[in-house]
């Protein structure tokens, strides 16, 4: 079992580059670059540890869906800052059961900064008015109410934590711990975790499921737009099942 709880000692980071306020810096590739070197061998904790405290004091909002594998990186977070912000896409369009999970997770684990992010009414109603958007321009419709909400909630921080792992899919078997897009570093403390990691950790710190998830649901998005994963294929095949799309948005590179 990995280490997930207890941190090695960190070495300082002292690097001016580091230091420098995000919008400020020079050379953003460049000091993703240098994070991804720095933390190379470092457990999620220490990965979270670090970018809460030393790299982006303040400046750091998690973005979670409350999907399948929440609780972990949930779990790991509360145990290094329960007052960080964490942002949570409302579409409109999720399963009941999600939205009790959401709950369920926020009751548990006490957070102090839960943030319910919702589309732009007036867009919705000039653009899918009858709901059903979803079926005709799912890009269109996953922009409206993830893409736009969640750029502007982003607006006053530096940067963000995900919950995506390289085992996920295709997509993202190249995904590393530090990223930059639009402006802002992204976090994956979890990416180099596979689903034996994922299961582990699970039962080690005894996180509850969620209830899609003994239905036969790996991957959970939006109701309209997800459905059961076949035994052996990836997490993620249930989302938008038949179409090329296979990310919402949030994540383009």
């Amino acid at each position: 079992m990995k280490s997930w709880i207890t941190p090695m000692q960190l070495d300082p980071i002292t690097a001016d580059a580091i230091a420098t306020p995000l919008e400020s810096h020079p050379d953003q590739t460049a000091l993703v670059r240098a994070l991804n070197e720095r933390f190379a061998e470092s457990t999620p904790i220490e990965i979270l540890e670090a970018a809460l405290h030393d790299i982006f004091p303040k400046r750091v909002a998690l973005v979670s869906s409350f999907g399948a594998e929440s609780a972990l990186l949930l779990h790991l977070l509360a145990e290094v800052d329960r007052t960080t912000p964490i942002l949570f896409l409302d579409t409109g369009k999720h399963f009941d059961e999600t939205l009790m999970y959401r709950d369920i997770l926020a009751g548990r684990f006490d957070f102090t900064d839960l943030r319910s992010v919702e589309p732009d009414m007036a867009a919705i109603a000039k653009h899918d008015p009858d709901g059903s958007l979803w079926s005709t321009d799912p890009d269109l419709c996953c922009q409206l109410r993830k893409v736009d909400p969640l750029e502007r909630a982003l607006e006053p921080f530096d940067a963000w934590i995900t919950g995506r792992k390289r085992y996920q899919s295709r997509a993202r078997a190249a995904l590393p711990v530090f990223e930059t897009l639009a402006g802002r570093v992204k976090v994956n403390p979890l990416a180099r975790l596979d689903a034996a990691d994922i299961e582990a950790a699970f039962k080690q710190f005894k996180l509850p499921q969620h209830p899609l998830v003994y239905d036969g649901f790996k991957s959970i998005g939006c109701k309209p737009c997800t459905i059961r994963v076949a035994d052996g294929a990836d997490a993620r095949s249930g989302r938008w099942a038949g179409l090329e799309k296979t990310e919402c948005g949030i994540h383009r590179n």
